[in-house]
């Protein structure tokens, strides 16, 4: 069974800074787009960044310059350095795991980002 877990979230001042870590198991991790979405309160999931397996990276405008993705294909992982974090920044953030051909979709279980004084 494919999984995919979160770690990093917390609470955060505005301002300050997170690490989100997913860590991959049972797939052929270099082989998969990898991003970060995040849902908020009452708010659609939306894409945060993402990374394909080249490491062509891909941004949301709100955190472009803020956050960076990255990842490591020897340690099934991939991560998103979060910087300069604002209040809206506060939300569900989700792994997730993309493969065209064949189609797969895989998700973590999240992991919560609050940004607040």
């Amino acid at each position: 069974q494919v999984q995919l877990v979160e770690s990093g979230g917390g609470l955060v001042q505005p301002g300050g800074s997170l690490r989100l870590s997913c860590v991959a198991s049972r797939i052929i991790f270099s082989n998969y787009i990898m991003g970060w979405y995040r849902q908020a309160p009452g708010k659609q999931r939306e894409l945060v960044a993402s990374i394909g397996n080249f490491g062509r990276t891909n941004y949301a405008e709100s955190v472009k310059g803020r956050f960076t993705i990255s990842r490591d294909n020897a340690e099934n992982t991939v991560y998103m350095q979060m910087n300069s974090l604002k209040p809206e920044d506060t939300a569900v953030y989700y792994c997730n795991a993309k493969l065209d051909l064949p189609r797969k979709n895989y998700w973590g279980q999240g992991t919560q980002v609050t940004v607040s004084s």
